[in-house]
């Protein structure tokens, strides 16, 4: 923890919403220190200007709003693709990937205003402080990180609406009840916690739901879309070419149509306790399905099963906020090596909440027609299999000579 008399200037995380209204205020009158709001736009679908306004009642003077989302898309998102990444087999790290980003735009901006620390409003309980602050400390190892969450006393929403109107902060009216859940969103995806959803064996109300239709409620026509690959990103749609987050925007709202991308899923976190959330990834969902699947023909075995066999270590770490580790960034390199050929085409299906490959096609393909096809062929010796089957099939038989002993 921060020396309290030591920060003269410090760095906040800013939404602007109840949490983090509380928090400028309570580093102002606590800490007795300067403020420097960022806010930044991931693609989280709300207006960010009213941020501004927020910033200037409270007295702050350097005031950060920056549009993120093609660096988010690009340099977060995209690499992730590559290694085509799930937290415990199902989850696809949309609060996760996110928090890096937050942190070196935090820790460039510290250096950039000469402020001693950074501050975030991530609870005790939860991962994003450990996401924060270990990105945090590998980019700039002697920052000083404050945690409000760890330090005061204002457990519950009504000692934080208590304390915001005792030291006059601006509340707004739909904050003053008792929220039903607690939401993080970005261009990836959106995430919902607590509350109503802390029983995993109740159903999600439909209300939950913020990015998809019901699949039930979906067209009952599909839709098939094309997407294509240069080194295992994504860059048209539908012949179209897109940026990344174009992209991402563009194939969240064809699984927005189709209600893809929802997950009921209680997960481990990194500080030991499980938690049940609800995550829609309505376009990510779509690319995972679709880089799989032009992988199956641009990918060896030998490389594909190596990325599957990694993959799970890969997204344990973005998990649990290792993006700028060694280990992370080691595994990037061989995942990104295996990328060189993966180009071509993608035929996808999207119906009622499926996204399903119908076709692929690429230049650098390894599909080859002539040794599969089951009509007579001139490249492929059936003969040879007996050799092959016998070699392989030596050590099994030793073992079974010595157990029939």
């Amino acid at each position: 923890m921060a020396g309290r008399k030591d920060v003269k200037k410090v760095v906040l995380a800013y939404s602007g919403g109840l949490d983090t209204s509380v928090i400028l205020k309570w580093l102002q009158v606590e800490y007795g220190c300067e403020v420097v709001t960022f806010t930044a736009d991931l693609g989280q679908g709300e207006e960010l200007e009213p941020v501004r306004g927020k910033a200037e009642r409270a007295g702050v003077k350097q005031i950060y709003i920056e549009d993120l989302r093609e660096e988010f898309v690009r340099d977060f998102v995209f690499p992730m693709m590559r290694a085509n990444a799930l937290y415990e087999g199902q989850y696809q790290l949309g609060t996760s990937i996110a928090r890096p980003l937050i942190s070196k735009r935090l820790v460039d901006i510290a250096r950039e205003t000469g402020a001693d620390a950074i501050a975030h409003g991530a609870t005790g309980k939860g991962n994003d402080q450990v996401r924060f602050e270990l990105a945090a400390y590998a980019l700039n190892p002697e920052i000083k990180v404050i945690a409000p969450w760890r330090e005061w006393d204002l457990n519950s929403r009504t000692k934080l609406i208590a304390w915001a109107q005792a030291h006059q902060v601006s509340i707004p009216t739909d904050k003053r009840g008792e929220a039903p859940f607690s939401v993080d969103a970005n261009l990836l995806h959106t995430s919902c916690e607590g509350k109503v959803l802390e029983d995993p064996a109740e159903e999600a109300p439909d209300y939950i739901f913020q990015r998809t239709v019901d699949p039930e409620a979906a067209p009952d026509t599909p839709e098939v879309i094309e997407i294509g690959f240069e080194k295992g990103d994504a860059v048209s749609l539908n012949g179209e070419n897109l940026s990344p987050a174009g992209m991402l925007a563009a194939l969240n709202e064809l699984g927005r149509k189709h209600g893809c991308g929802r997950l009921d899923f209680v997960e481990n976190r990194f500080v030991g306790m499980k938690s049940r959330g609800v995550y829609e990834t309505p376009g990510g969902a779509i690319l995972l399905v679709a880089h799989r699947g032009i992988e199956q023909i641009t990918l060896d075995r030998g490389a594909g099963h190596l990325k599957d066999e990694i993959m799970p270590r890969y997204a344990e770490l973005i998990y649990n906020g290792f993006w700028f580790a060694p280990e992370r960034e080691m595994l990037q390199a061989l995942i990104d090596k295996s990328q060189e050929h993966v180009e071509g085409i993608v035929r996808v299906k999207l119906y009622k909440g499926s996204a399903t490959v119908i076709g692929r096609r690429s230049d650098k393909s390894l599909y080859s027609m002539a040794h599969v096809t089951f009509e007579e062929d001139a490249v492929y010796d059936q003969q040879d299999a007996e050799g092959f089957i016998k070699l392989n099939a030596l050590r099994l038989k030793l073992l079974a000579r010595r157990n029939m002993r």
